[in-house]
């Protein structure tokens, strides 16, 4: 029974760990999904690709959470799978062994609802985002909660190809902020990054965007190619996009405040 409890302790504290460490992430600017990848890699030590080694090599702070992950996931999973064979030993010979095993079962799904569950992930990072702020340096926002990255919106990389409708264009031709989609920068080949572009930015064959917007468009635009169909599809995105705006005036306008002096004199 000791080591079965030991064997939860064990897996609710490597859940804990990774949980805090994908917060701290977080924190640095990685989206929710790069960020628990990077922390679940990091603790079992399965690695990751080079180009999210290299973004996380190449930022301090990033490369001090994933180092000492790497520290306790030496001693985290060792101490998992030792306490583990010992429960199963212990186990297969206790005369209650069933009621071992049920406990284990038990536990295995309260951990797994634990870290799965969208909830107890809000409130675990509401308090984890308050004490990293306390505690540590980190000084940096949480751009998941500013961007709304969880609410349909998302910051993605696009790639340009020849035959791609963006391909040729200048920014202020795409009017991609007329479809609810903007260009944060441009990245060149050669490594030459604009940060913020203007509208006489020309976009070339493979320069990549960093674009923000609703999913489901930046999703349609990566598929968009030159052509009558690429203009018919803009221009139905703009037309979505209005009716989109309509909307949150529409809503805007029901829930501001009545500023009626009468209703005030009252």
């Amino acid at each position: 029974m000791v080591a079965i409890v030991s064997l939860l302790v064990a897996l609710a504290l490597s859940l804990l760990v990774t949980r805090v460490a994908t917060m701290a992430l977080m924190l640095t600017g990685l989206s929710r999904e790069a960020a628990r990848f990077q922390a679940r890699s990091a603790f079992t030590g399965a690695g990751f690709t080079t180009n999210e080694s290299e973004a996380i090599v190449n930022h301090p702070v990033r490369r001090q959470i994933v180092m000492l992950l790497m520290l306790l996931g030496n001693i985290g999973v060792a101490t998992v799978v030792a306490t583990m064979m010992i429960s199963m030993l212990q186990a297969t010979r206790s005369e209650h062994w069933g009621w071992s095993l049920l406990i284990l079962l038990v536990g295995l799904t309260g951990l797994w609802f634990a870290a799965s569950s969208r909830w107890v992930e809000r409130q675990l990072n509401r308090i984890i985002s308050h004490f990293l702020r306390k505690w540590t340096q980190l000084d940096l926002r949480d751009y998941i909660a500013l961007l709304q990255l969880q609410r349909g919106f998302a910051v993605t990389e696009l790639r340009i190809e020849e035959q791609d409708w963006l391909a040729g264009k200048t920014l202020a031709e795409m009017a991609l902020p007329k479809e609810g989609v903007l260009v944060l920068g441009v990245e060149r080949q050669g490594g030459i990054y604009l940060g913020a572009p203007t509208g006489d930015t020309e976009i070339f064959p493979d320069d990549v965007l960093v674009l923000y917007g609703p999913i489901h468009r930046l999703e349609e635009l990566d598929r968009r190619r030159s052509g009558r169909r690429g203009e018919k599809a803009h221009q139905a995105a703009v037309d979505e996009h209005k009716e989109v705006l309509v909307e949150q005036e529409e809503l805007e306008q029901a829930t501001a405040p009545d500023d009626d002096p009468a209703h005030d004199d009252q």
